[in-house]
């Protein structure tokens, strides 16, 4: 009896002292528990909604694209790495800064029902300052034609990347890309 709760001692002592240490992670498990992958992501809808705004933001486990509409449904999407991005419309390439490039396309128009423009950036080249980020290089505009809207994303490498819709603010909605720091 006394043998048995000495090693039971024992084996308190060393669980509390760290001394046994849980098995390696599933090689399932990605960073930050995020599962995404960096296959093609889209959705067909069309919006009436219309591109107003473009912004950036970090995380602790990726960077984050949002793209801001007015009024209307969510937006449909196609977001998926490319060797080069493409204007919409004449096909001329887009130079986006980066070693891997998404090409976000949004399935709204950058421009009202009388073709005012709804989003007009100073530059066409630089819609957000994503300089000391971890994983974002450049945005870009690539133009918007017959109801599309397309930007150049220029990341560090092929990461993992999700996609989805938010509603707001107020009556409009967002199409939000976040693109993981690491595999």
């Amino acid at each position: 009896m006394k043998k048995l709760s000495i090693w039971f001692t024992a084996i308190l002592v060393a669980v509390g002292l760290g001394l046994v240490v849980p098995g390696p992670a599933s090689a399932t498990t990605s960073y930050c528990g995020l599962a995404w992958g960096s296959l093609m992501k889209q959705d067909a809808a069309m919006s009436g909604a219309a591109v107003t705004n473009i912004r950036t933001g970090q995380h602790y486990c990726f960077d984050r694209l949002v793209v801001d509409l007015g009024s209307g449904p969510h937006p449909g999407y196609t977001v998926h790495y490319v060797p080069e991005v493409v204007q919409d419309g004449s096909g001329f390439p887009v130079p986006v800064r980066g070693n891997a490039r998404l090409q976000v396309t949004v399935n709204a128009p950058s421009y009202d029902s009388n073709g005012n423009s709804t989003y007009a950036p100073a530059n066409r080249s630089e819609l957000a300052n994503v300089a000391g980020y971890q994983t974002f290089r450049q945005v870009a505009s690539a133009g918007s034609y017959e109801g599309y809207s397309t930007f150049g994303l220029g990341v560090r490498a092929r990461l993992p990347f999700r996609v989805f819709t938010l509603d707001g603010p107020g009556q409009g909605s967002r199409l939000v890309v976040d693109v993981a720091h690491f595999w």
